[in-house]
């Protein structure tokens, strides 16, 4: 067996392949060896003290070799990791892997790669660390039909909303005392951008539906333009701002079925069990037919987390070579289109900064009637200068709701679009 990286997770697998060797040995059924790391420098500094016998710079080596027959890889990122996984399955040799980019880009040619060479392609630990997530929708649901998956995927983003919600603080603040923590790395852009939670986004939608997407045909808005007084909005209407992860089946034009996928803030009822989700942790809201409501809950990153769930995988790939078999591979025959954002049903919350003068309201009313969109609540708040109107929508096109918006911007007794936020997890 050979580990292609030994960061915080790599490290933190060799460390749990070295104290748990006797464990393992009896749940797989043989003695799981460790026949090299790959690293990029021999002589940086590690969590894990790895015996340097075992640590190696040539990674392509490494998986070529006739003594591995499986292939950890938490590398991250596309290259070389691509190369190194492709390599892996040419020379016979399965793979677990934690890289949720590479899964979210490139899938289809590893799971490919994969069936061609007849060996197993596990990856639990790209979506939510120690979280079993993956698993169950691929086996535990797959005799269900999965209609929609809610979830909060990234703990760096959901550590600074929970900070803006319980403190009042800003976003910038509560970003610093994530980085503080270290809860954000020092460029947090792939985490408040909503990039990671994009790419894990892709992932469950895939599992979900039996369909392909891709990182690139997720709808993504990150959580930098959200204010404290967003948040104290939501707190108003006893609502919480969390950044999600949402795909879903919805009808298509044509009448058939399509996959809407999307990762943006969004306010959601302080009574949908997501709300309640604090700090970095993670929790994944899964619905089906037969099951009903499933929601999994967990540490949705760290070195250790993520490593528990790429042994865990690890014992089942391991069994399944020791049998001379393979577990399930990549599902997608249903081959479900993506359907476009602006075709997309969503709620709208809009803050407007208006004029207090009559038929205001009238004129805000008639915006929204003219993009075919229903308003469910409004709220006026303050007199003369200092007048708002706060307006909650029912669900419509996310085109018709942006048109809205953009009318709204242009009216004369409207000041300020002050802030436009989606509404999920009531009714609509």
């Amino acid at each position: 067996m050979a580990v292609l990286g030994c960061g915080s997770v790599g490290s933190q697998v060799v460390r749990l392949l070295t104290e748990q060797a006797d464990d393992l040995e009896a749940r797989v059924g043989a003695r799981l060896e460790l026949a090299g790391v790959a690293v990029r420098r021999l002589d940086a500094a590690r969590e894990v003290q790895v015996p340097a016998g075992l640590l190696t710079t040539d990674a392509t080596g490494l998986v070529a070799r006739e003594d591995v027959d499986l292939v950890i890889e938490t590398i991250g990122g596309i290259e070389p990791a691509r190369s190194l996984i492709l390599s892996a399955f040419e020379n016979g040799k399965s793979v677990v892997s934690a890289n949720k980019a590479l899964i979210a880009e490139d899938g289809a040619t590893l799971f490919e790669a994969a069936a061609k060479a007849e060996r197993d392609f596990y990856y639990e630990a790209a979506v939510a660390a120690a979280i079993p997530i993956l698993r169950p929708l691929r086996e535990s649901l797959a005799g269900d039909r999965v209609t929609r998956v809610l979830g909060i995927v990234n703990g760096t983003t959901n550590f600074i909303l929970d900070k803006m919600d319980t403190s009042g603080a800003g976003f910038s603040d509560a970003l610093e005392e994530a980085q503080e923590l270290g809860f954000a790395e020092a460029d947090p852009t792939a985490d408040v951008e909503g990039f990671d939670a994009a790419a894990k986004a892709a992932i469950l939608a895939s599992l979900a539906f039996h369909s392909r997407v891709t990182a690139a045909d997720v709808h993504r808005e990150g959580i930098t333009d959200v204010t404290a007084a967003d948040v104290a909005s939501a707190r108003e209407m006893d609502a919480v701002v969390k950044l999600l992860a949402i795909a879903e089946l919805r009808p298509g034009p044509d009448g058939g079925e399509q996959v809407a996928v999307r990762v943006h803030p969004a306010m959601i009822p302080r009574s949908h069990p997501l709300a309640s989700v604090r700090g970095a942790y993670n929790a994944v809201f899964v619905e089906s037919e037969a099951a009903g409501q499933l929601m999994f809950y967990g540490p949705g990153a760290g070195g250790s987390p993520t490593a528990s769930a790429v042994l865990g995988d690890l014992v089942t790939v391991a069994r399944n070579r020791l049998a001379d078999t393979r577990g399930a591979g990549e599902s997608a025959y249903a081959e479900r289109p993506v359907m476009s954002m602006g075709e997309t049903r969503t709620r709208y919350h809009v803050s407007l900064d208006v004029d207090d003068v009559a038929g205001v309201l009238a004129s805000v009313a008639t915006a929204f009637a003219d993009h075919g969109v229903s308003i469910q609540t409004v709220r006026q708040e303050g007199r003369d200068d200092d007048a708002q109107l706060v307006v909650v929508s029912h669900a419509a096109t996310d085109a018709a709701l942006s048109a809205t918006v953009e009318r709204l911007r242009t009216m004369e007794t409207v000041r300020e679009v002050t802030s436009v936020m989606r509404v999920e997890g009531g009714d609509e």
